[in-house]
């Protein structure tokens, strides 16, 4: 077969998602409300899980009033019963399930391992691995019934630690040898699993360390891109990593860094 013949019919639909489910955990702010509009934009039906119930309403709201699909599932990742309610709760919503993006994440602490205390310590590895495993394992059925996509969110800290959140990067480095596990377990099921290690995006959760004005001068300067990240950043990677143009990768890690990680 020819390289032209090949292209036939590769050209880039306006909704690529139309059609799908995706189920997006910790989307209620910042990185995975990003995602989760992305995905929504791009056609897909989007289910927001977070632990707090008033702020699911008001992202599946904002999604809907912009004439979205969405539904709202309070529920607080890495704790017993969570993952089979949130899976029970988009099949017997939709009846199916494209997309997983593991976004929820916790960071407690802030300061030397040594000082960390053990029940931090266990709520870093609950949300942060444990929520990612057990919501991707209830979800394997439904992704592999149609090829799906687990997308898994670490951080570059993940890659190398940060002085200062020495458990949390230790749970990121955890999280991507996770994604690769799975992705060379679930490949024969026709499932595709991937990483994003973001850098230092503006959000909430990173208020501490973009508001200390004298971290962020020398942060600046390890970057080939002389700015924060901000969450849009990562929507269009995103996008690409649930639709079929990323149908060969699997194990990946990419990371939304700015160039830090050069």
């Amino acid at each position: 077969m020819s390289e032209n013949a090949q292209m036939t019919g590769l050209a880039m639909p306006e909704m690529e998602l139309e059609g799908k489910v995706a189920l997006v955990t910790g989307a209620t702010k910042g990185i995975g409300l990003a995602i989760a509009w992305a995905l929504a934009t791009a056609g897909a039906r989007v289910a927001i899980c977070s632990r707090n119930q008033d702020s699911v309403t008001q992202a599946v709201g904002l999604l809907k009033g912009a004439g979205y699909e969405a539904m709202g599932i309070a529920a607080k990742v890495g704790e017993a019963g969570a993952a089979d309610s949130l899976v029970q709760a988009v099949a017997e919503g939709w009846g199916r399930l494209d997309v997983l993006v593991n976004n929820a994440a916790t960071n407690p602490v802030y300061g030397p391992l040594a000082d960390t205390s053990m029940e931090a310590f266990d709520k870093i590895l609950q949300v942060n691995v444990r929520g990612p495993f057990e919501l991707s394992k209830k979800a394997l059925p439904l992704l592999q019934k149609q090829g799906g996509s687990v997308i898994n969110v670490a951080s570059v800290a993940g890659l190398s630690p940060w002085e200062g959140i020495g458990a949390y990067s230790m749970s990121k480095t955890a999280l991507i040898g996770l994604t690769k596990v799975m992705a060379k377990e679930w490949g024969g099921f026709g499932v595709r699993v991937n990483c994003i290690c973001p850098g230092l995006i503006q959000t909430k959760f990173s208020k501490a360390l973009w508001t200390n004005e004298a971290a962020m001068k020398q942060f600046k300067k390890s970057l080939a891109l002389p700015r924060i990240g901000q969450p849009e950043d990562l929507m269009g990677l995103a996008v690409f990593l649930a639709s079929r143009w990323s149908a060969y990768c699997t194990g990946s890690v990419f990371t939304v860094d700015g160039g830090m990680t050069i």
